[in-house]
């Protein structure tokens, strides 16, 4: 309910319900407040207030639309030095960052996603063209290679996309949110960048010290190769793959119910599937399937565990095949992936400071996708890519949650220095210091005030985790000094005014 201050209630009552004011109001507020009304244009709070109790507009609801938020000083620091971590590890593979428009035309987007279409943002015409906002960052670089001729490429693109979710926030899910992207385009040797990409998987996971975690694998060939020889028709593999897709949130007899009665499939046929999708393991499932007397009589599914022997290959000399499970039930559900496919899973939060544990579930995924941009080249060129994405704002979330259980103050800002006075009449010789300081490249602060008192400077200090103030009086001004001042210590020492610089830099090497 709308509660208006005195004033702004009295001249409210006297609004007569018509379009002209009466002479109470004009002789209650000496024509004043009449004489503005209505206003010509906003003039602040109070009118606005008046004309909502007059019934006129509607005040703005303060809030950001479902499945988005704001991200505070605080947040927004933990989520730079996330995006740091990830990015150099980016870097550290060699490869190069692009960026493409936030809305692409919405003939790029449809068809590529599966049932997952209906997420997409559709926009309303805007000038002749049906736009969209993107849905991921995979679409729109497959369109960027086919639009530029780009047959080879390393690349890695943050961004934020869009889904018109129904989002489930605690599990850090959202209808706006960041996509972290490393893809490898070109035609190479088999499974060397699939096997490239776990790695970098690998890397990160355990850089960012999220607790355990398991990387499952699996190819679209292998899984296609098991809908065939179960009696799957072709044309119902894509519908068969979203529903296996489901197999980590819901148990097999609701899978298999989804398959008989949404798909189509016949009950005899999905427990056949059943058997398959089931199975996890390593380099011993692939030897046992490649002896299966069904799946080694299909090719797609012998070139698939042909090509996932390679790969377990590849991953057993980078080291990491014990954080990897060759895992049937992994199907991925976009429509465009055509190989090897993964997805990194957490099995557990680490609980040092008491936490509750964060159930968020897959935090990358990824896997080839030879096809995609030969449906943007005119004559169907393709080019084979794999690529792999984080899922930046699920770890955002598990961050978030363990930095507010351990009570660490986390800085929002990286000033280095606080240039302060002791005295009053100071300013110029404030304003003349901390001018040297940025034009030395210098992170430095001062307070906004004439005459601060020096406890609310260093307060200030304290307060935001600036290391160093430089303090200049009317004693250091005569002695051509400053004193420096260690905030954490207290400590201060007297530096000849020449050699601050010097003395602030070797202070903060790290």
């Amino acid at each position: 309910m709308l509660r208006l201050g005195p004033f702004a209630a009295a001249a409210a009552r006297c609004l007569p319900a018509g379009p002209r004011l009466g002479p109470l109001c004009l002789a209650g507020s000496r024509g004043s407040f009449a004489r503005s009304w209505p206003p010509a244009g906003d003039r602040g709070p109070l009118s606005r207030q008046v004309r909502a109790a007059a019934g006129g507009e509607r005040l703005p609801v303060l809030k950001t639309p479902k499945g988005t938020r704001d991200h505070p000083p605080a947040q927004a620091a933990l989520r730079d030095r996330l995006l740091s971590a990830v990015v150099s590890c980016f870097k550290r593979h060699g490869a190069a960052a692009i960026d493409t428009p936030v809305l692409e035309l919405r003939e790029t987007l449809v068809g590529k996603y599966g049932e997952e279409a209906k997420l997409i943002y559709e926009l309303q015409d805007q000038g002749g063209e049906l736009l969209a906002l993107r849905y991921d960052l995979t679409v729109p670089f497959a369109r960027y290679l086919a639009m530029n001729k780009i047959t080879k490429m390393k690349r890695y693109h943050v961004a934020k996309v869009y889904r018109r979710d129904n989002p489930a926030t605690t599990r850090g899910r959202y209808r706006e949110f960041y996509q972290c992207d490393f893809d490898i385009a070109g035609q190479f040797d088999p499974m060397i960048p699939d096997a490239e990409c776990l790695k970098i998987v690998h890397e990160i996971l355990s850089d960012l010290q999220l607790g355990d975690f398991v990387i499952k694998v699996n190819d679209r060939r292998i899984l296609n190769g098991v809908f065939a020889v179960c009696g799957v028709p072709e044309s119902k593999f894509i519908p068969a793959c979203t529903t296996v897709d489901k197999l980590d949130k819901l148990p097999w007899e609701e899978v298999r119910s989804e398959m008989v009665g949404e798909k189509g499939l016949s009950p005899e046929a999905a427990d056949h599937i059943g058997e398959y999708v089931q199975l996890h393991g390593g380099l011993d499932l692939i030897e046992q399937l490649l002896q299966d007397p069904k799946l080694s009589q299909n090719k797609v599914a012998k070139e698939g565990l042909g090509d996932m022997k390679l790969l377990f290959e590849y991953l057993t000399l980078f080291g990491i095949t014990g954080k990897i499970s060759f895992d049937l039930s992994l199907a991925r559900g976009l429509d465009y992936y055509t190989g090897v496919i993964f997805e990194a899973v957490l099995l557990q939060q680490e609980n040092e400071h008491g936490e509750e544990p964060v159930s968020v579930g897959s935090v990358a995924g990824g896997g080839r996708y030879d096809g995609l941009v030969g449906m943007f080249d005119p004559k169907g060129r393709k080019v084979p890519c794999v690529g792999v994405s984080i899922g930046i704002e699920r770890i955002f979330s598990i961050l978030e949650q363990r930095l507010e259980a351990s009570g660490e103050k986390l800085r929002t800002t990286e000033t280095q220095v606080l240039v302060a006075t002791p005295q009053k009449h100071l300013l110029a010789a404030r304003m003349k210091l901390i001018s040297e300081l940025w034009d030395a490249g210098i992170k430095a602060e001062m307070l906004y005030k004439k005459d601060p008192k020096l406890l609310k400077q260093l307060q200030y200090c304290e307060d935001t985790g600036i290391p160093l103030a430089a303090i200049v009086g009317e004693q250091e001004l005569a002695d051509g000094v400053v004193k420096l001042r260690d905030v954490a210590t207290r400590k201060e020492v007297d530096i000849p005014r020449e050699k601050l610089i010097d003395e602030i830099r070797r202070r903060l090497e790290p």
